[in-house]
């Protein structure tokens, strides 16, 4: 017979704990390394559109990206010019101000999904790859998916200032989606 003291010492069989992974811990360093990456890929971009919109930075402005979308088969070339300059400006200084990052983002990736179609998949790397347009991509979409970080404008907004990586997955659906559409018009 076993005493109270030694049956309350033996181990208790338990049911598997469920394995899950704890949330990473927001860190100083984790958000200045969004951040940091928030700025380059958004300024980047912003130069980008800045070249189509007013011709900066050496890019041939409306007109001259006009002629080169519709060299490449988009009908109405000068719009699409305004679109996709519109679009890389926008998103571009949406990700560098974490301002509605997810959409930002997606609007980043979505264009440059249409930029590797044009550039086309002949090599991988320059002068005629595309290993700059997948990486300007994927940084995109990484951003979407983890969010801005706490060093940014979404922080002040109640609706973004937690966020869920599925708000990010939605975002880059629609960007493919929208990517998708403008590639459909390319003739």
């Amino acid at each position: 017979m076993t005493s109270p003291s030694v049956a309350a010492t033996k181990p208790q069989a338990t049911a598997p704990a469920a394995q899950s992974l704890p949330a990473a811990p927001s860190t100083a360093g984790h958000d200045a390394g969004l951040l940091l990456l928030r700025l380059v890929l958004g300024l980047t971009m912003a130069g980008h559109g800045a070249q189509k919109l007013f011709g900066w930075f050496g890019g041939g402005g409306i007109s001259g990206t006009g002629q080169f979308f519709t060299a490449s088969g988009y009908p109405a070339g000068d719009a699409m010019a305004v679109l996709a300059g519109l679009t890389e400006t926008l998103g571009g200084l949406g990700l560098a101000a974490g301002l509605l990052t997810p959409l930002a983002a997606a609007a980043v990736a979505g264009t440059l999904v249409n930029a590797i179609a044009v550039h086309g998949t002949g090599s991988f790397f320059a002068p005629a790859g595309i290993e700059y347009e997948l990486l300007l991509t994927a940084a995109a979409a990484a951003l979407a998916l983890t969010g801005p970080g706490r060093y940014a404008v979404d922080r002040l907004l109640p609706v973004l200032r937690a966020h869920r990586p599925a708000h990010g997955a939605l975002a880059l659906a629609l960007g493919a989606v929208l990517a998708a559409v403008m590639l459909l018009v390319r003739s």
